[in-house]
């Protein structure tokens, strides 16, 4: 499996990987999660010739809880803007940027507000409009998390509303059918407000954790809807 590597642009450290060649993939970690998870499906892309990145989120100094005095929190912003600097680091002009849960809703972000970069958005579940609160990780391999930033990312969720879906872009939405957190419902209606645009692609038998645990069936539907070959 590819080496997790640190991004360490002004005093931000990024952990991110980088595998294969082709057209770009970005994969955005969910919430109290690392990149680890993501690591079967990256692989597989890549295979598939995408030059895949996978990223998590940021560890600033004296930044990583919620309780950061007033003005120094992270936004949903700077993580976009992170996103958007390991992209620039791994040579990935543009990009399907998308991610699972939180990585998708800071995927929305990028495409929002760094619009040239991103060729499409790509949800591994959908986030609904409130912050899902600290999520319930039993029986996930304690390898996967990444509890220490999860404050942080929970308060970068709660101060800025639900990022809209950017004009144009289209958008991929997979979702796990028993999915109890990121439920089939918030795919459904994102569908419903951008018909034109949104596809969803129902992953059967799916918990919340199926990009880890339905590899083929994940791996699969991105592949598919991209059609590179």
């Amino acid at each position: 499996m590819t080496d997790i590597q640190i991004f360490e642009p002004e005093g931000r450290a990024i952990p991110y990987a980088v595998e294969g060649d082709g057209p770009g993939l970005v994969l955005i970690a969910g919430q109290g999660l690392g990149v680890d998870y993501l690591g079967s499906v990256a692989h597989w892309m890549a295979g598939e010739d995408f030059r895949v990145v996978r990223i998590g989120s940021r560890r600033p100094a004296g930044l990583a809880d919620a309780a950061a005095p007033a003005g120094t929190a992270v936004s949903m912003s700077d993580l976009a803007q992170d996103v958007v600097d390991v992209m620039d680091h791994a040579g990935v002009a543009t990009a399907w940027v998308g991610g699972h849960a939180f990585g998708g809703t800071v995927a929305r972000t990028v495409s929002l507000e760094h619009g040239d970069r991103v060729n499409g958005v790509l949800l591994l579940a959908v986030e609904g409009a409130e912050p899902a609160g600290p999520a319930d990780f039993s029986g996930i391999p304690e390898r996967f998390r990444d509890a220490e930033v999860e404050p942080m990312q929970i308060a970068a969720r709660t101060a800025t509303p639900l990022a809209p879906l950017a004009p144009g872009v289209p958008v991929l939405v997979l979702q796990g059918t028993d999915d109890t957190v990121t439920p089939v419902a918030n795919g459904d209606a994102l569908k419903a407000s951008a018909p034109d645009r949104v596809s969803v692609v129902a992953i059967e038998g799916g918990t919340h954790m199926f990009p880890a645990t339905h590899i083929g069936a994940t791996s699969f539907a991105i592949e598919d809807y991209l059609d590179w070959d």
